[in-house]
């Protein structure tokens, strides 16, 4: 540092120190009370403008920290210090510690001696627009130089082709972070070329979106007085930057294809604006209207729309317009919100739409033409495959950035800056049962789901019924929820229609309700022997139903025995497993030499399998790892605790301990994939191919959480800890796999993304691993 450095250090400290002992502290800008106890988890000092103040980066940055708190609530804490100035003060909540007059160089002074001086913050993380800092650059510099707590500093505008002056400013404020987070790749090719920022450096998050349960557009269009209408939507605070009026040009020509348009411009106008020029911009659109003759045609909804009516109203637009005229505009919340949504999207060229609508997502058109925008809409409008394909791509484009999955990859930056010293926690949701109803009928559960919506059309399957009865008599045995009963009435129902004169199973059921001729073609023991552990599980807990479900409890024991019976010839390894786990829950009930004689003569079957296939490096009962693997070793510890066979004892363990040594590294699990299973005598390949299922987790959690109840010492409640995160977002995407916004669970991980669609398999998957961590006192 060299001498006028030196001087300028030494006068930030004498201010500092003279304004901290003055009697004139402003608390009203720090309200951190310097008695304040320690607080145990790592804090996270979060600087940006806040709600209730009206921007995009305050409504940026109130998702991000809500989503933080949601996902690792438990792992740190975090502060917020909202950005003002002198024309603009707001109220905020309780859990705001203090605020930051960026007018006033003491408040940066007197914030950066607070942080400092608090031991128990990690790091500051920093939202940086050029506009929140422009009256008092200097001492927003002075106070990055003087903080000595790491900095994230979230870039949320990177302009191209800067001044030298632009260069020095960017260069002040790189120099002094650790990290810094863009949200295009266009912007980190901007700071490493332009600016010479290491690439080391930059990270890019793309703009979070919020995940949304899809509903019918005409139903809502029908609550929200739009009922018959075409609807073209844009949101966001306005100003003549968004130049609406492109659209307003076009909209006469779209009216005379197709008369029933109508174009939302949802938003009021951008309070700054206000402020300095009035509503001068809305009057200009509402005078442009009426000349037009268009008043019929367009809709202004003028106000701050909340989020989820906001969320409404971009799920019954058929297309979005987003005509911003701003060249080096980075990216745009509004955008991305619209992408998430399923809106077909018409766009001009701003760094953000030309690299998220390159998988077809929507259209692009010149800076303010609209006789090009007109001829995109009438033509989009014209094309419902067209428009339907969109709306699938931008929800496959923006599953990356939800905000979950957001929060994830702020907390990988976070680990970075702080050298992994972060105690990571994912906290569980609550259970949530909305998608396994919203996917059942009146015959059953059906089988596939499109994103969020029941797939009528694949019809049903006794494994997903079987599932769901198990899952359901959990729940009920949990909570006692009388809405249960139903449900698990009609989940057996289907395993009872499913039963045949052979005392065997059939598995597939279309939509009709008819038998499918691929019962004829594919080997149903495994379905049959998921009956079969569905039904021992109801049996094990039925003297918890009202007395009505006698009839329903007498069928099932006819059922279960007559089944298990019928099925004493089974080889396959999972059938038997599936077997023996009804068996182990039917035991609670029905304890005796019969059971334990049915038991012993299955697991010595697995027993077989095993010493056959098994030797020093490959302790299992195939020659080849495949899917479902832990329920085996699973059954043979539930048959030992029935027998007390040591045999099944030490082989349950020494196979289960070899499949967790493929399955876990350094604390994540990576189940076999269906795109790469694992033989004998080959090497495991680390190489992620996508294919990593929810059953497969599932059945490991449920295998794991049992071997801890017999083994409380060898670690397995900690796999199974690590195991659940899969679902939350420890995988090797980064990407949550469970949906809380619809109570659902994605198919599993693709090579690239999530398989967005939500079907019964993977939802009831994620539900038993759930509540394999609850306590069944009941």
């Amino acid at each position: 540092m060299d001498t006028m450095d030196n001087d300028r250090t030494s006068n930030i400290n004498r201010q500092l120190k003279q304004h901290i002992y003055s009697p004139q502290l402003n608390h009203r800008t720090t309200n951190i009370p310097s008695g304040a106890p320690k607080k145990k988890l790592t804090e996270i000092v979060c600087i940006t403008s806040y709600p209730p103040r009206e921007c995009g980066i305050a409504t940026y940055s109130m998702d991000l920290v809500n989503t933080l708190k949601q996902k690792f609530g438990e792992s740190f804490n975090i502060s917020i210090y909202p950005l003002e100035s002198n024309s603009s003060k707001h109220e905020y909540k309780d859990s705001i510690e203090g605020v930051l007059n960026t007018d006033l160089q003491l408040d940066f002074l007197q914030a950066a001696y607070y942080i400092n001086s608090n031991p128990q913050v990690g790091l500051v993380l920093i939202q940086h627009e050029f506009g929140l800092f422009n009256n008092n650059e200097n001492s927003f510099y002075e106070f990055l130089e003087y903080l000595d707590k790491p900095i994230v500093l979230t870039f949320h505008t990177v302009l191209p082709q800067p001044t030298e002056e632009l260069k020095k400013k960017v260069a002040l404020m790189c120099a002094q972070a650790d990290q810094i987070i863009v949200m295009t790749h266009t912007s980190s090719r901007i700071l490493q070329n332009e600016y010479k920022v290491p690439s080391s450096k930059v990270t890019v998050i793309a703009h979070g979106t919020h995940l949304i349960e899809f509903e019918n557009k005409n139903d809502l269009k029908t609550k929200h007085d739009l009922e018959g209408r075409t609807v073209l939507s844009t949101f966001g605070l306005l100003g003549p930057g968004k130049s609406i009026e492109t659209t307003l040009e076009a909209l006469p020509g779209i009216i005379e294809h197709y008369p029933d348009v109508i174009f939302l411009i949802i938003g009021r106008t951008h309070p700054n604006l206000v402020k300095e020029q009035g509503e001068v911009y809305r009057e200009f659109l509402e005078t442009k209207v009426k000349s037009l003759g268009i008043n019929n045609h367009v809709r202004f909804i003028d106000r701050f729309v909340p989020l989820e009516e906001l969320l409404i109203y971009l799920k019954l637009t058929d297309i979005y317009l987003f005509t911003s005229k701003d060249p080096n505009q980075a990216v745009s919340g509004t955008f991305a919100y619209a992408l998430s949504s399923g809106c077909p999207i018409i766009s001009t060229p701003i760094p953000h739409a030309l690299e998220v609508l390159k998988n077809g997502a929507g259209v692009l058109f010149d800076f303010q033409n609209a006789g090009q925008l007109q001829e995109a809409v009438v033509d989009l409008l014209g094309n419902e495959e067209k428009k339907y394909q969109m709306s699938l791509n931008g929800m496959h484009t923006s599953s990356v950035s939800a905000w979950q999955n957001a929060g994830i990859a702020h907390v990988r930056v976070f680990e970075k800056v702080l050298q992994s010293s972060l105690n990571l926690k994912y906290k569980k949701p609550p259970i949530d049962l909305r998608h396994l109803k919203k996917m059942t009928t009146d015959v059953g559960v059906i089988q596939f789901s499109q994103i969020n919506q029941p797939d009528l059309d694949s019809g049903y399957t006794l494994d997903d019924n079987a599932r769901a009865l198990l899952a359901m008599c959990k729940h009920y045995e949990l909570t006692g929820d009388p809405d249960d009963l139903k449900y698990i009435r009609t989940y057996f129902n289907f395993v009872f229609s499913c039963f045949r004169h052979d005392c065997k199973f059939l598995n597939y059921v279309n939509k009709d309700y008819e038998f499918t001729d691929q019962n004829e073609t594919v080997n149903l023991e495994d379905a049959c022997g998921r009956a079969i552990w569905a039904l021992g599980y109801l049996l094990s807990m039925s003297w918890s139903f009202p007395e009505d479900f006698e009839p329903l409890k007498d069928k099932a024991m006819f059922v279960f025995k007559h089944a298990v019976k019928a099925m004493e010839t089974t080889r396959s390894p999972r059938a038997i497993a599936f077997i023996l786990k009804g068996l182990h829950f039917y035991n609670r009930i029905n304890e005796g030499d019969c059971v334990n004689a049915k038991v012993t003569e299955l697991a010595d079957r697995l027993v077989s399998l095993y010493k056959k296939e098994a030797d020093d490096n490959w302790q299992w009962f195939e020659s080849y790892l495949t899917y479902g693997n832990s329920v085996l070793p699973e059954s043979l510890l539930m048959a030992y605790s029935m027998t007390l066979k040591p045999e099944y004892r030490t082989i349950a363990k020494s196979s289960f301990d070899f499949l967790l040594s493929k399955i876990f590294n350094n604390g994540t699990i990576a189940v076999i994939s269906n795109q790469n299973w694992h033989w004998k005598g080959e090497t495991l390949s680390t190489e992620f191919k996508g294919g990593e299922q929810p059953i497969d987790v599932a059945y490991t959690i449920l295998a794991l959480r049992y071997f801890h109840k017999i083994f409380p010492h060898q670690g397995y409640n900690l796999k199974s800890e690590e195991a659940f995160d899969w679902f939350m977002g420890k995988n090797p995407l980064d990407q949550i796999i469970y949906n809380p916004c619809t109570g659902g669970c994605h198919d599993g991980l693709e090579m690239t993304n999530v398989n967005l669609n939500q079907g019964a398999e993977s939802t009831i998957s994620y539900l038993l691993a759930r509540m394999a961590f609850e306590n069944f006192n009941r």
